[in-house]
Order: structure tokens, then C-alpha cells, then sequence
């Protein structure tokens, strides 16, 4: 199996549970505070491993950030890459609604003080036949991207949260990219939601495109090979780790030599368990839960 390098976010979570989510101008009361590991860069570390991968994070973490460091510990995710600096941490403000849906709040802290020598020193010990996973939410995207290139690693890119600054990176060097519909209209500049799939292939030939899309599952292509798969239809508790988890899971198997249709499957399945707990990192479930 590839080693798989996750240069990635870490944050603290918390979450509230609220009837509605609030409205402009309007307070409302939450009926429970929950504190949990979280971040993309932490759940889809934490995913990986729990999937099999053999899986190094790498990031910054603040001065509260030793309950992130144990997190990743216990989940097996090697942590030698990880600096903490006395600053405040990212952190996650969410609101989780009684259907079980979520809206977030993301402060970065720590995750955008990633320096360019950071970078170097993390990518001496990766090369030829590793695997990249990055997301959004830490800075110098370019950069790592860049280095990873020159390094021959393969580049896995979940383009979450959602900006305008994704269109400035060198988007040519991914080999996997792993979006939602509203992100894939957003790289696409468009608010047209249909032939996504085929489109952002277009655009960007030489990747492989996963496009997940909820309830009606997800689609699968790479230059004229296309898979689709159905979602496994649960119980919804809570939804906040199902997209990390599924890249987790999808990863993994990519880096097992799996096919794509099967890593679609197994990522279905992972993602249709971890919705049916509350909270992130600790919804992720483990390789054995999946058979």
C-alpha cells in the first residue's frame, strides 16, 4: 500500500444542537454543547487510517492542541509531522439541527501558519509512489501542491471549503479531485448544475473526478471510463464527517490497488455509517464495521 501524506487542517469542534438553524437578526437557544477533534485534515486522516492506510498528518496545531494530537494517536494517524505553535487553534463553531443536518463556521487559527519551510521539511521524507490528500482549509495550497508535483506524488484534492482562491492553484497537478456539486459549480463558474461530471473532466483531462451528490449518491470518471453508486439509505443522525469519510475510505482503497468502482462502494458504505452517529472524528467508523 502507498504511504499517504495528509497536509491538513486540525480544529477543534463545537458543536451546538439547535431546533433550526438561526436566522439573520435572530438568537435562538441551543439545547447542548458537545466538544470534538475535528477539522477536514483530521477527519480524513482519521478516515484513512480506520480504512487500513498507512497515513502521516501533517500541520500545525495551536496552544489547546494536545486533545487534537491524542486524537490522531489513538486513530493510529502518525503525528511526527505535526508543530504547535502558542497561538490560538482553528476551531469550529456548528450548529446541528434535529434533522440531523449541520451548518459550520470555520476560524483557521493555527492552519494558516503553515511557512514555506514547513513545507520543505514535510516533504523530505515523501516521493515517487506516495499520495498527497489536501483540502482547503490550511494556507500555501500552491506550494505543497507544487512540491508534491516535483516529488512525483500522487495529489488527492478535496476542494472544501469552497472559494475563490481555488482557481488560482495549479489545479493541472491533481490526479484526484473529490468535490460536491456546489464545488464543482464553483470551480466551473457556473450555476448550471448539469454534465458536471463531463465538464469538469474536460477541464481538467488527466484527473480522476468524483462528484458526490447526497442522496442520489455519487459518479466516478476518468477519461472514458465512468461508474455511478447508490447510497446505502440509513437512519440520518448527523452529517458532519460523511464527505471526509468517504474520501477516506475512497483514498484508502486507491491506495490499496482497488478499482475505482470498488473504493466508490466501500466509501458509500463508510459514509452511510458514520452519518448514523453524532459528532466527526469519533463517527468514523473502522475497516471491520464495513463487512
Amino acid at each position: 500500500m502507498a504511504r499517504i501524506l495528509n497536509f491538513g487542517s486540525l480544529n477543534i469542534d463545537y458543536v451546538y444542537s439547535v431546533d433550526d438553524f438561526t436566522k439573520p437578526g435572530e438568537t435562538i437557544n441551543s439545547t447542548q454543547l458537545e466538544i470534538f477533534c475535528g477539522g477536514k485534515g483530521l477527519n480524513q486522516s482519521i478516515a484513512l487510517s480506520r480504512a487500513g492506510a498507512d497515513v502521516y498528518h501533517a500541520g500545525i496545531i495551536g496552544a489547546k492542541g494536545a486533545i487534537l494530537l491524542d486524537a490522531l494517536t489513538a486513530a493510529n494517524v502518525n503525528v511526527d509531522l505535526i508543530s504547535q505553535l502558542n497561538i490560538p487553534d482553528g476551531h469550529a463553531i456548528i450548529q446541528l439541527n434535529k434533522q440531523g443536518e449541520n451548518c459550520i463556521v470555520v476560524h483557521a487559527g493555527s492552519n494558516k501558519c503553515i511557512s514555506n519551510y514547513k513545507v520543505e521539511d514535510v516533504f523530505q521524507h515523501f516521493g515517487l509512489g506516495d499520495i498527497l490528500v489536501i483540502q482547503n482549509e490550511i494556507n500555501n495550497l500552491a506550494y505543497i501542491m507544487q512540491l508534491a508535483h516535483q516529488k512525483k506524488m500522487k495529489i488527492v484534492f478535496n476542494p472544501s471549503p469552497i472559494d475563490d482562491s481555488i482557481c488560482q492553484l495549479p489545479l493541472k497537478y491533481v490526479d484526484y479531485l473529490i468535490l460536491n456539486q456546489l464545488e464543482a459549480m464553483k470551480i466551473l463558474s457556473t450555476e448550471d448544475d448539469s454534465n458536471l461530471l463531463n465538464r469538469l473532466s474536460n477541464m481538467l483531462p488527466n484527473a480522476h473526478i468524483v462528484l458526490t451528490l447526497g442522496a442520489q449518491g455519487s459518479k466516478y470518471k476518468y477519461q472514458n471510463t465512468e461508474y455511478e453508486q447508490d447510497i446505502f439509505a440509513v437512519d440520518v443522525v448527523d452529517t458532519t464527517a460523511a464527505g471526509d469519510t468517504f474520501l477516506g475510505y475512497f483514498v484508502a482503497s486507491i491506495a490499496r490497488k482497488d478499482s475505482a468502482q470498488a473504493a466508490l462502494e466501500i466509501a458509500a458504505k463508510a459514509a452511510s455509517i458514520a452519518i448514523t452517529t453524532k459528532g466527526a472524528a469519533q463517527s468514523i467508523p473502522t475497516l471491520d464495521a464495513i463487512f
